[in-house]
């Protein structure tokens, strides 16, 4: 143990003799190290926020929406011509067994005032299931209902931050709001959603049932038909039957041949977010990969200065072994400076690593996440880096005989 720490306080006076240099070989690890930490916690956190998003949207969704449509032999865009109506929905649900819950939906902009306030908005006409299907809550008051639907009532559920523009502290339940100069009657207040990924405020929308949308508030020269139709599967197995059995009803109730396309669109947002995770994913392992290069060159540094260093020492070698020094202590000794440096490098790439995943977060306006796994897996490696690159020059030193070394100039 005495031999031991005696090596270790020579190592360490040996690194210090040489600072300059110490630092310069350290810099490979530092740099390696901040790119590994970097890299991960920008990967990490797209994962995080992309979980958030699914769990915002809802689980097991399909999402209907018009496709393009050809007039007068001219394509027009998705959504000109709206092919949706109410009663596909409740088609939908009577005859598709894989499907739990179904809200056809609506949405315009439009202005909305209480007294002296003003808030411009997304109004969003739609079914009681519609909270079910995105696995929203109610946070005050209650959901619209079906009889809300059947007699268009004038009610109307806020988001948080239309509550916070058009009411500050006040209690919004019971007040009532104009919505394009139509007055609702407050029975809901959401719980909040924050923002998406993309951006988007997810608590600045009102909802409204639709068939009063459809008759006193929305605009549409196509009376009867929705934008979209959400739609929840019994289960995470019933998604792809669900979206099968939706497709070929509608082929059905729209008339539509084998040859020709279709006027809808059935999109699985659940696969599509799948698909956005695994692309995150391997976009993390391969900025992790090229880290990972970083980290490798850094330890082809340490072993050249290393190698370096041994010839330079040839002498300070043979007068250790010439006084009783073993091959192994040695070893040991060059083994100690290879770690040391390794290891400064590898907290100082950290620290570096970790600021600059901040100031990314800050100024970038993303998302990251510093797990620990990624904190041990970026320190172990540059261990590991000082030990493998560290060994050769070790093992060279150990094998110099003490009377060549001592005649070394």
């Amino acid at each position: 143990m005495i031999d031991f720490l005696s090596t270790f306080k020579m190592a360490t006076v040996s690194l210090r003799v040489n600072k300059m240099r110490s630092i310069l070989t350290s810099l490979g690890i530092i740099i390696g190290v901040s790119a590994v930490i970097i890299m991960l916690a920008v990967g990490q956190g797209a994962s995080v926020r992309i979980q958030k998003d699914m769990a915002s949207m809802g689980s097991n969704l399909l999402m209907i929406s018009s496709a393009s449509v050809t007039s007068g032999g001219v394509r027009m865009g998705r959504g000109t011509k709206p092919s949706l109506t109410i009663k596909d929905a409740i088609a939908i649900e009577k005859n598709c067994p894989s499907v739990g819950y179904i809200a056809p939906y609506s949405s315009e902009a439009k202005q909305v005032t209480y007294g002296n306030q003003n808030w411009s908005t997304s109004i969003a006409g739609t079914t009681p299931s519609y909270m079910k299907i995105r696995d929203w809550k109610i946070n005050l008051g209650r959901n619209i209902s079906s009889e809300d639907i059947s007699n268009m009532s004038k009610v109307a559920i806020i988001g948080n931050t239309v509550a916070n523009e058009l009411f500050g502290d006040l209690d919004p339940i019971g007040k009532t709001i104009r919505i394009g100069g139509v007055p609702f009657k407050v029975i809901g207040l959401l719980e909040s959603k924050g923002q998406s990924s993309m951006g988007h405020d997810q608590d600045d929308f009102i909802i409204i049932p639709i068939t009063t949308g459809q008759k006193k508030v929305f605009g549409t020269n196509f009376p009867g038909t929705v934008s979209m139709i959400n739609v929840k599967a019994k289960d995470s197995d019933s998604i792809y039957s669900a979206e099968e059995e939706i497709t070929e009803l509608l082929k059905k109730r729209h008339r539509i041949g084998k040859k020709q396309e279709n006027d809808f669109q059935v999109r699985n947002l659940t696969q599509m977010m799948e698909t956005m995770k695994n692309t995150v994913k391997t976009m993390s392992l391969l900025l992790g990969s090229i880290a990972g290069v970083s980290l490798l060159v850094g330890g082809i540094g340490i072993m050249n200065i290393m190698l370096v260093s041994v010839t330079e020492r040839t002498k300070e070698i043979g007068i250790r072994m010439a006084i009783g020094a073993k091959s192994s202590d040695i070893r040991i000794q060059f083994l100690i400076e290879s770690l040391l440096l390794s290891f400064i490098g590898g907290i100082l790439g950290l620290i570096a690593g970790v600021a600059g995943a901040k100031l990314i977060e800050f100024f970038g306006s993303m998302t990251v996440y510093i797990s620990s796994f990624s904190i041990i897996l970026s320190l172990g490696f540059s261990g590991l880096i000082g030990v493998i690159f560290g060994y050769y020059p070790a093992y060279k030193a150990s094998l110099l005989n003490p009377i060549d070394a001592l005649r070394y100039e």
